[in-house]
């Protein structure tokens, strides 16, 4: 039985999905890059030997024009050390702002922020109302049970 992988890769080798390759090649190239440009970049694709990157923020278009040398460089030594990627030729790189970035997979956890309770349950309630004592209680409750959390 195959496995999914064997069933991909061969899949990936048919002529009619030699984008899908080219597009792990992209993959590829942008996570061999710094950590600060694999953020900047978001999507990469070439046309008639030029790659075109697209930002995911505007701020970093200055910092990757200076640095395109380090970008052309990265890409002849993935052609030259992945024999998948042996088609992948850029003579001239453009970085353009993208309007619609790619989402960002973040690995960072959510933080929930844990602030001290500063109330200290200490009030007194002066009501006859059934009701409205039992919620002022709760409230209590609440407060302690706060303190103690944190």
């Amino acid at each position: 039985m195959k496995n999914v992988r064997s069933v991909l890769s061969h899949l990936s080798l048919q002529p009619q999905f030699k984008s899908l390759r080219r597009h792990t090649c992209y993959r590829k190239f942008i996570q061999l890059l710094p950590q600060k440009f694999q953020r900047a970049i978001a999507f990469a694709y070439s046309d008639k030997e030029t790659l075109f990157l697209a930002l995911s923020h505007p701020g970093y278009k200055m910092e990757l024009n200076y640095n395109r040398d380090l970008l052309k460089s990265v890409l002849t030594m993935l052609r030259e050390h992945d024999e998948s990627c042996r088609e992948i030729k850029a003579d001239k790189i453009v970085i353009f702002n993208s309007r619609y970035a790619a989402p960002t997979q973040n690995n960072e956890p959510k933080t929930d922020p844990k602030y001290h309770e500063l109330s200290r349950a200490d009030f007194l309630i002066r009501t006859e109302d059934k009701a409205l004592k039992e919620k002022f209680e709760a409230i209590k409750k609440t407060i302690l049970g706060n303190q103690d959390n944190i």
